[in-house]
């Protein structure tokens, strides 16, 4: 037996990345607590690399969280755990499928029922809406956010987006021609560690209040207020479109197949015709609305729910 805190890490990955940051988050932690890993397995997997077709087919029920099945959970419910680390992904401005059936499924909200929950982000850029979504779930489940790490693609939007297309439908994750490496970068990865000292000093004082401020002097969560506008515009079509395309089934109908093509075409106009007009458009929102935006910011840093 072992006096150590007791970490319970839940999180779903098809590259990798995310595991790695988890353990960069962790490192200083070994030896000083126990740290269990609950990988988030879909019934039915999702492919990886995607198509283009099945990668789209996704959007729908990510956006209506209507996410297909799981596994049951190893971990018990009723084990207890001095902290929950939740890593996620958003996939089309919501949480990864796998991670909502986790936080909608009962053995999901009786596992964090009573829980200290620090969420762990990795991203290409836009993650406000999902964490809105996962902090709704954890007030719903009775767990208790203390903190939230947010580690970002840092490269301008259109960049990303092509490199995480890359990523996404050929598994090349590198930097390849003039694109750079795709998603986190290695850098930012391994200098995840210094997360570790107050993650640990928090186990040990009980003192969860303070654990986001430390967080955020490290540099927890940064945010570009351009993006906060973008990403407030991006959530009316995206739940226009998932509901246009659920009318003619669930996934992979045929029936649905040719609104999600018409989808996929009109997207991707829209990223490379419209977002350097949004991005135009949002830098005078940031002039104007300077004051709006830096309660936002302040409020999307911090681990509350309005």
């Amino acid at each position: 037996m072992t006096d150590n805190p007791k970490i319970l890490v839940i999180y779903f990955t098809q590259t990798g990345q995310l595991k790695a940051i988890i353990d960069r988050v962790l490192a200083p932690l070994q030896g000083k607590a126990d740290i269990r890993f609950e990988q988030i397995v879909p019934v039915a997997p999702f492919p990886f690399p995607w198509t283009k077709q099945q990668f789209y087919d996704a959007m729908p029920e990510c956006v209506l969280h209507r996410p297909r099945a799981i596994e049951p959970l190893k971990t018990s419910a009723d084990e207890h755990f001095d902290l929950v680390v939740l890593a996620y992904q958003p996939w089309f401005l919501s949480p990864s499928q796998p991670v909502t059936a986790f936080l909608q499924s009962e053995a999901g909200k009786r596992l964090l029922k009573g829980k200290n929950v620090l969420t762990l982000v990795g991203a290409r850029n836009m993650w406000l809406n999902p964490q809105e979504r996962v902090k709704q779930y954890l007030k719903d489940a009775g767990a208790n956010l203390v903190g939230n790490v947010v580690l970002v693609d840092k490269h301008n939007n259109l960049v990303s987006v092509l490199t995480v297309f890359r990523w996404a439908f050929k598994g090349q994750k590198e930097a390849s021609g003039l694109l750079p490496e795709a998603g986190v970068s290695s850098a930012d990865i391994q200098a995840a560690s210094r997360f570790g000292e107050p993650i640990a000093r928090a186990l040990v004082t009980k003192d969860w209040s303070s654990l986001q401020p430390a967080l955020l002097k490290l540099g927890a969560v940064e945010i570009n207020p351009g993006l906060v506008v973008l990403e407030a515009r991006a959530q009316k079509p995206f739940r226009f479109w998932a509901g246009y395309i659920a009318e003619k089934g669930g996934p992979g109908a045929a029936e649905r197949q040719g609104r999600i093509k018409m989808y996929r075409t009109l997207l991707i106009l829209g990223i490379f015709t419209l977002t350097p007009i949004s991005a135009i458009s949002a830098k005078f929102a940031v002039i104007f609305k300077k004051k709006e935006l830096e309660d936002e910011v302040e409020y999307h840093k911090g681990v509350s729910l309005r």
